[in-house]
């Protein structure tokens, strides 16, 4: 069995050694990867997978040694039925009955009494546990810590031995109950890891305070650490016009065109999304090697809406889809997570015009507030269906004072299917490229888009990509629109005008979209979490908030809301 982070969302048989490490370390991590199935390296992960390729070298070329007394073996792999442990030993010390496992650590040795910190010491003793159910001798294991050079002998005494059997009946136990163990609380262990953008700890903590704290006069001050990038390292890549083509050359992504010939190309490894609009080509070396790197392919029709999505294995985390599923068939758990994000849509649609219209109306403000609110309170999905459609009304009709500077476009009211005039256009192609965005952010984290909490099911219809889109309408998308024709980015020759209404050209829809990138790509600072980041990280963030809320580690799901 592999000892390969993420690569089960059930519970086998046997624990991985290096989960047990993990479980020591930090609970919460070691659930993360084991039993939601998610990964993310970082510097010190890949750094230790380099230290770990020469132990893994010579895997196939038997003993080191021609001495039958002393014999060394690399990545060895052993099952402990009765213990209940798999493990793979970096090095593994034989001489006849008696042998030390070899455990290669990519830091230095820490200067404590033990000589080594609990979780290697716990893997070690695990592996020492298996190597005595298969009949060796086993009374130590070795860490070998890379950057001291150093050996650090680690006895299997009693004392270690039961804290390794406590620790495997824990996770055990936590694997069966499927119930993620809390997040640390203000510890340094959360800096560096590679997983704190998933597993949110500052955020889910502060929430729980919030939350428990509720009512109370006492204000709530904690600093909440910034431990997800403002920018990423991954960008979207777009493909508009019929008769481009994609292809692959090496590690690089190559975006031809049929009457210029190569006009661009994008590392592989940079790419976080490719979307397609039009009749667009797409070699299948390049599509395999996309979906191969988890790298989603997303289909328009050349007006932009969605039509289906290119993609490898699915996420693993099944026990979120669960949980989804059985959460969207509850109406009252879905009204209450509805709620929340209609009303923070509303209070988003306010903050637009209070910060937006020259002169702000208001009794359409005090309005909008009242309808926030009436929405948090709102006794049916009907009911709340209907606080959504008073504030649109009210929003939209304020809208058109937006566009300032730029007398040849106005909006009268939101029309669609098709839009009558250009403002609608670039709206609805706008809200079109959101859902696409949440759709692919549902993807990553481990939702089925198709199912949500407010917007019906539907055959076709991505409905939860649909539902967490609402509070970001006015900060991206509107916001989007307003900056592209107050700016003169957009004129009329932008638009085709037909009898039945009015689409983009090809080039329109380039310039909305670099504005959109823009928009995405803008830091913020997070109005709860305090930190700066970007939208696109805000998309992830609360969707992982979403998470976090079905499988009960916070009450109500915070909807995102600019102040």
């Amino acid at each position: 069995m592999a000892d390969n982070p993420g690569s089960k969302a059930e519970v086998p048989d046997l624990i991985p050694a290096r989960m047990l490490a993990e479980f020591a370390y930090c609970p919460r991590l070691c659930y993360i990867e084991w039993i939601d199935g998610e990964f993310v390296d970082n510097e010190d992960t890949v750094d230790g997978r380099f230290q770990h390729r020469r132990v893994d070298e010579d895997t196939e070329n038997g003993p080191m040694d021609d001495d039958l007394e002393a014999i060394h073996l690399r990545s060895v792999s052993l099952a402990g039925p009765e213990v209940g442990v798999t493990c793979r030993i970096d090095l593994l010390e034989k001489e006849g009955k008696r042998a030390t496992p070899v455990e290669y650590k990519r830091g230095k040795a820490p200067d404590i009494p033990e000589g080594a910190y609990e979780p290697e010491r716990v893997q070690l003793c695990a592996q020492g546990l298996v190597l005595r159910e298969n009949g060796f001798q086993c009374e130590q294991g070795i860490v070998y810590f890379v950057r001291s050079r150093k050996r650090v002998p680690v006895t299997f005494d009693k004392a270690l031995v039961k804290r390794t059997r406590g620790l495997i009946s824990e996770l055990r136990r936590a694997a069966i109950e499927k119930k993620i163990p809390p997040p640390l609380k203000e510890s340094p262990k959360c800096n560096r890891c590679s997983l704190a953008g998933i597993c949110l700890p500052d955020e889910v903590n502060l929430l729980r305070e919030m939350e428990e704290k509720r009512g109370s006069e006492k204000g709530i001050m904690v600093r909440v650490r910034k431990l997800i990038p403002a920018r990423d390292d991954y960008q979207p890549v777009y493909v508009v016009g019929h008769g481009n083509s994609l292809r692959k050359k090496g590690d690089v992504l190559e975006i031809w065109s049929k009457d210029d010939g190569r006009i661009k190309e994008v590392r592989l490894r940079e790419i976080s999304q490719v979307n397609l609009y039009g009749a667009v080509d797409v070699s299948t070396p390049a599509l395999v090697d996309l979906m191969q790197r988890g790298i989603p392919v997303l289909h328009f029709t050349r007006g932009g809406w969605f039509q289906g999505v290119s993609l490898g294995h699915t996420h693993k985390n099944v026990e979120l889809r669960m949980k989804q599923f059985e959460w969207a068939a509850d109406r009252k758990r879905s009204l209450a997570i509805a709620r929340s994000m209609i009303s923070g849509k509303i209070k988003n649609c306010r903050t637009q015009l209070r910060r937006n219209d020259p002169e702000p109306s208001a009794a359409v403000l005090e309005s909008l507030d009242r309808l926030s609110r009436d929405a948090k309170k709102a006794s049916s999905a009907e009911k709340l269906l209907g606080i959504e459609g008073a504030a649109a009304e009210l929003y939209f009709g304020r809208l058109d004072r937006l566009l300032k500077g730029n007398e040849d476009f106005s909006l009268q009211s939101r029309n669609r299917r098709p839009p009558k005039d250009p403002v609608n256009a670039v709206l609805s192609y706008l809200y079109a490229v959101l859902a696409k965005e949440m759709f692919v952010t549902l993807l990553a984290v481990g939702f089925d888009p198709y199912l949500g909490f407010y917007h019906r099911p539907r055959y076709g219809r991505p409905a939860l990509a649909l539902d967490m889109m609402e509070e970001f309408r006015p900060a991206i998308a509107d916001s989007t629109a307003i900056y592209l024709f107050n700016n003169h980015e957009l004129s009329q020759r932008d638009f085709i005008k037909t009898s039945i209404g009015v689409t983009m050209t090809p080039k329109a829809k380039k310039r909305v979209i670099l504005g959109y990138e823009r928009r995405m790509e803008t830091e913020i600072v997070h109005p709860l979490f305090g930190y700066t980041v970007s939208y696109r990280r805000i998309f992830e963030v609360q969707t992982r908030l979403l998470a976090r809320v079905l499988f009960g580690e916070i009450k109500e799901y915070p909807a995102f809301t600019r102040r």
